[in-house]
């Protein structure tokens, strides 16, 4: 798929559980006045990185994660990503207060089902 501008596009859906007590921390590290590590997502092309909460029947909240991915390598880039030494930090603050799905290390990919462009 390619945007407007005829750049390539990925669209990737991920999903994760969060910890009932630690809502509120996280949303502080995500609010909008937070810079984070959003300068570091556009670096390595992943825009529209939008995070989604919501309590299921289960009980148990989960986060629903998506962005675009708009580069050439994306194993590559997110590696790279994973070595900047501001997203390890970022991501020991964050990892904690989420609980991944059974068999997972942390985010969990979805399949894409559907996209109306």
């Amino acid at each position: 798929m390619t945007n407007a501008e005829g750049t390539k596009v990925q669209r990737i859906g991920m999903v994760i559980g969060l910890r009932d007590e630690a809502v509120e921390d996280y949303r502080r590290l995500h609010a909008d006045d937070e810079p984070g590590v959003r300068d570091l997502l556009q670096k390595h092309h992943l825009r529209n990185f939008s995070i989604f909460m919501q309590r299921l029947p289960d009980g148990r909240l989960y986060e629903f994660g998506y962005y675009e991915y708009t580069g050439d390598d994306l194993e590559g880039d997110l590696a790279a990503l994973d070595a900047e030494p501001r997203n390890r930090a970022w991501l020991a603050r964050c990892d904690p207060m989420q609980v991944p799905l059974p068999g997972a290390a942390g985010w969990t990919v979805m399949e894409p089902v559907y996209h109306n462009p």
